[in-house]
């Protein structure tokens, strides 16, 4: 398993896997585990805050790297846009019960799949001072105006300046052929999405599974917005 920062809390099975989006932290999850009253682990993914940068960027070795935080003994994956496609990865692997993804972008042109290329081709950005390099990292995890608190592990120091830890390179992992991943499922997946996220529509979730969950008045983090929102999906599936 890659070197991974990971929270945790809460005793019991099954366990809930939180796997956050692109540019983010476990932290994102904070009030959301306030209100599970079982066993949780949420990872910063690999290329993210405190965790080890891998050699190279796919779905697959980024769930590779987290698969030994699945609990044997039962584990329902709920995981953010970037970290859902990473939850389906894990859908196989044995101890997992259901999958929750959350936010997914499921349609990609070629053209926006070039711009996240180009974007991961780019160095790391270099503030001159941490406030700075916060608001870049609050940007990319799409948190600005939800959640005011950086936390320590999201930037680091660079020479004389502050940066990001979110290596750039994860956003070349390309396509996530979220179809595929759903035909090779072997338990359970909801798809969920807010109702006015703006990366995936309603009717695109629909023409994959025959009942997505979509949540009222909440955006692309719904998670953040409102995490009690998603306490009668995992419900259901525990």
């Amino acid at each position: 398993m890659t070197d991974l920062r990971v929270l945790c809390g809460g005793s019991g099975t099954p366990t809930v896997l939180l796997l956050h989006g692109l540019g983010a932290t476990a932290e994102v999850w904070d009030d959301l585990t306030a209100l599970l009253d079982g066993a949780w682990v949420a990872p910063d993914l690999p290329g993210h805050g405190g965790s080890a940068w891998l050699d190279e960027y796919t779905f697959a070795t980024v769930a590779d790297a987290v698969a030994g935080l699945v609990d044997p003994r039962g584990t329902v994956v709920v995981g953010h846009s970037f970290g859902g496609v990473i939850g389906l990865h894990l859908a196989r692997v044995r101890g997992v019960r259901a999958v929750v993804g959350l936010g997914i972008k499921v349609a990609w042109t070629v053209e926006e799949l070039d711009r996240a290329a180009a974007i991961a081709r780019k160095p790391p950005i270099i503030h001159p001072t941490r406030d700075e390099a916060a608001t870049r990292f609050q940007r990319v995890a799409g948190l600005v105006g939800l959640k005011d608190d950086v936390p320590d592990a999201a930037v680091t120091r660079d020479g004389d300046g502050w940066r990001t830890t979110h290596d750039p390179r994860t956003f070349a992992v390309g396509d996530p052929r979220v179809a595929d991943l759903l035909a090779a499922a072997p338990v359970p997946v909801v798809l969920a999405r807010g109702e006015h996220d703006p990366m995936v529509s309603h009717e695109q979730l629909a023409a994959l599974v025959p009942d997505p969950a979509d949540l009222p008045g909440l955006g692309h983090n719904s998670h953040v917005e409102d995490p009690a929102a998603l306490l009668p999906i995992l419900a259901a599936l525990r």
